[in-house]
């Protein structure tokens, strides 16, 4: 039986720390091979069943694999043995002592914080909480708490149970879990309605049962979407980045599209053709810190479904100077274009941090797709294919350091030096995980994503 530590002793663990995301990407970026780090922390984890940060590790690099399963099961079982893990600068030479809230789940669960932190003084807590996982007694030390979880549609009793847990803590916190709980689609766009700028077209829930009716003519579209009409758009429940998302033109095309997905619950909302003059789709996705955006990527392609790693930048020498010319003049040109736009997404959303996705119309309206914290946000680029890109992606990574101080400096201004926010831990549930399972040895012979 394995017991977790107390956080006192967090950070006397003589294990091997926990790489994370961002490193385990750049080693594969680097050439390393995902096979022989994956080999390598399964021996680990076999050898000592307590290294719950090899086996987070490997459920990372099954992730990176398109192993999603296996991955969330060597998930799960590393947060059965611990749910604190150390990410950054050690404690004793770190300038800011950040704690994460974060849920389990994929990559697009939680805020990326070591994407944006690599190389920064940063020391950065992870805290994974679920209402499967018992809640520790105690908050480990630490100078601001942010709530890295977005996804309402899958987390909303995590949500819920974190606004429970910061009632230990008398530090700063970043991204309120009940805002997050306004992260789906569809509160979004309630709350969005009606801002000066921006179009978001109505997104609303409906069970199969009632999209078979519109499906076989029995119903029309407005019986599931108010006003609405084909073409639309379908998706899952709880899904992102275009998995199981359609356009569908007609009952035959939505019938088609039911009979090869099983879903308890979908999105539909109305199509919007967004391509430009020149026939092409451009999809933007900005990430607001402290109120202030700043861009991350811009996709060009000739179909209305943009992910950055299919809308062949990578390919095309003239995307990729349209996207340098939109990073060098965003400051002046897109952002301030859409100031009032920003400004009420900040407002009405009340969150410190936030990614969108989103478009411009030929109106002169923000187009938008999708309002979360989980977006992947990175500097990870090849230089020598993207060199604009650096220099913008690291104009974030310094706004949300500066939001991190802010919090932190606004903090101790108000409060005496001595006031701690460490208190000991009791009834942190043990775990018993079958570490070694055979259904846990993955398979690695594919090219991590990265978008």
């Amino acid at each position: 039986m394995i017991v977790p530590k107390p956080f006192d002793k967090f950070r006397d663990n003589p294990r091997p720390p926990l790489l994370g995301f961002a490193t385990l990407m750049r080693k594969s970026l680097a050439g390393e091979s995902l096979a022989a780090i994956s080999s390598a922390l399964i021996e680990r984890a076999a050898r000592d069943p307590g290294d719950a940060s090899a086996m987070l590790d490997l459920a990372t690099v099954l992730q990176l694999t398109f192993q999603s399963e296996l991955g969330l099961a060597a998930q799960a079982h590393a947060l059965e043995v611990q749910q604190l893990y150390h990410l950054g600068q050690p404690a004793g030479y770190a300038g800011i002592r950040l704690l994460a809230i974060a849920a389990p789940g994929d990559f697009m669960a939680n805020i990326p914080l070591d994407c944006l932190l690599e190389g920064s003084d940063v020391s950065l807590d992870v805290l994974y909480v679920s209402p499967s996982l018992a809640l520790p007694g105690s908050l480990p030390d630490h100078d601001v708490v942010i709530v890295t979880i977005g996804e309402p549609d899958r987390n909303a009793a995590t949500l819920r149970q974190v606004a429970t847990l910061l009632e230990r803590t008398s530090r700063p916190v970043l991204n309120r879990p009940e805002r997050s709980l306004l992260l789906g689609r569809d509160s979004t766009c309630a709350l969005l309605a009606g801002a000066p700028g921006i179009s978001m077209p109505l997104t609303a829930r409906a069970d199969p049962a009632a999209l078979h009716r519109v499906a076989s003519e029995a119903a029309d579209v407005g019986s599931v979407l108010p006003g609405g009409a084909f073409p639309m758009i379908v998706r899952p429940v709880g899904s992102h980045a275009g998995r199981a998302l359609a356009k569908v033109d007609d009952p035959a095309g939505l019938a088609a599209y039911l009979g090869e997905s099983i879903a308890s619950e979908y999105y539909v909302s109305r199509f919007v053709d967004y391509r430009g003059a020149d026939g092409f789709f451009r999809k933007y996705r900005i990430v607001l810190v402290d109120g202030v955006p700043y861009a991350c990527h811009m996709g060009v392609s000739e179909h209305w479904m943009i992910h950055y790693l299919n809308a062949g930048m990578a390919e095309s020498a003239g995307k990729r100077a349209e996207e340098a010319r939109f990073m060098a003049t965003f400051e002046a040109d897109f952002a301030t274009r859409h100031r009032h736009a920003f400004a009420e997404i900040n407002r009405r959303m009340g969150l410190d941090y936030i990614g969108i996705d989103c478009a411009e119309l030929p109106t002169g309206e923000l187009l938008i797709f999708e309002v979360d914290t989980g977006m992947i946000v990175h500097g990870m680029d090849p230089v020598d294919i993207y060199p604009y890109k650096q220099p913008t992606m690291n104009k974030v990574f310094r706004a949300f350091r500066e939001l991190l101080a802010k919090a932190t400096e606004t903090f101790r201004a108000d409060h005496p030096p001595e006031q701690s926010t460490t208190r000991r831990v009791d009834g942190w549930r043990p775990a018993m995980p079958e570490i070694g399972h055979p259904s846990l040895v993955p398979t690695i012979d594919a090219t991590p994503p990265i978008g």
